[in-house]
């Protein structure tokens, strides 16, 4: 038997990627331990009173190639997560967590198989689906001025759009519990995050005890899907977050917050033709 050097040892079998997990696990665990973060806790009925954003998506998604009882389950695991997390106050200099809010995925709190994506493929895993939940957290939150501190980016490309394309419709991925997403209140005012779901749809809301002096806006430029030298498609793109005077309504400051270059991991033939340009050669 001979040794890949250049083979990861989480790569070697299932076996060995449960032991890099595990590892990762306990050094977050420990650095939350030793760190001075001081995290969001307190959940409060009552709604603060000035909503901030709001932000929903469809809870299952519908489509060629698409397992629905894989979404099916993926709704479950985001009704749970949410029960977690709605209402929850931060406080000025507090941090939200993901996984601090909800806590450990496991069969025994009800959690079911969803998509998880392991080694750039998508496939079945107790609590999938969650990453739909933080990314609309995350497209909540960068319409305010608080700072995100934690983000991990898988692809922006796991089906096909439905309907007109949102700006990072997916990508914020997060797995129990080393890859985490987390915001701080970096304002001076408390702001409060709500979480819930219908029959049909995911509504994150930001609220606050009063406004901010800006309001902000998403824009995404450049969109367009490429066939690269790896055979494989990428959705390409670059997504700002804009800065603008409450009052006046004057751009104050436009900001790239993701230069987007996200594997295709649904069939390509299914990417609209007049949307796959070229790579540009340098």
């Amino acid at each position: 038997m001979f040794w890949n050097k250049d083979k990861l040892f989480c790569d070697i079998n299932p076996t060995c990627y449960a032991i890099s997990e595990q590892k990762e696990i306990v050094k977050r665990h420990i650095s939350d331990f030793l760190g001075k973060e001081k995290y969001a806790e307190r959940r409060i009925k009552k709604k603060l009173p000035v909503v901030v954003y709001s932000q929903s998506s469809h809870l299952i998604k519908r489509g060629p190639g698409i397992d629905p009882i894989l979404q099916i389950n993926k709704a479950v695991n985001i009704r749970l997560a949410c029960r977690r997390m709605n209402g929850l106050l931060i406080r000025p200099g507090e941090v939200f967590s993901f996984w601090h809010t909800v806590g450990k995925t496991t069969k025994s709190r009800g959690y079911r198989d969803g998509r998880v994506i392991v080694n750039g493929k998508l496939i079945p895993g107790i609590g999938g689906g969650l990453c739909n939940l933080s990314n609309t957290i995350h497209r909540t939150v960068l319409h305010s001025p608080l700072e995100v501190t934690e983000f991990h980016q898988h692809s922006d490309a796991l089906a096909p759009d439905e309907g007109k394309r949102v700006p990072f419709s997916s990508g914020t991925s997060v797995n129990y519990n080393y890859i985490d997403y987390r915001f701080r209140n970096n304002t001076d005012r408390d702001v409060q995050l709500l979480a819930w779901c219908d029959k049909d749809s995911l509504h994150i809301e930001l609220r606050s005890v009063r406004e901010f002096p800006e309001t902000y806006r998403i824009t995404e430029e450049g969109h367009h899907f490429q066939k690269e030298d790896d055979g494989k498609y990428y959705r390409v793109s670059k997504i700002y977050k804009n800065a603008y005077d409450r009052g006046t309504g004057e751009l104050i400051s436009k900001e790239l917050v993701l230069d987007n270059h996200s594997e295709v991991m649904f069939d390509p033939a299914l990417i609209p033709p007049e949307l796959i340009q070229q790579p540009e050669t340098v």
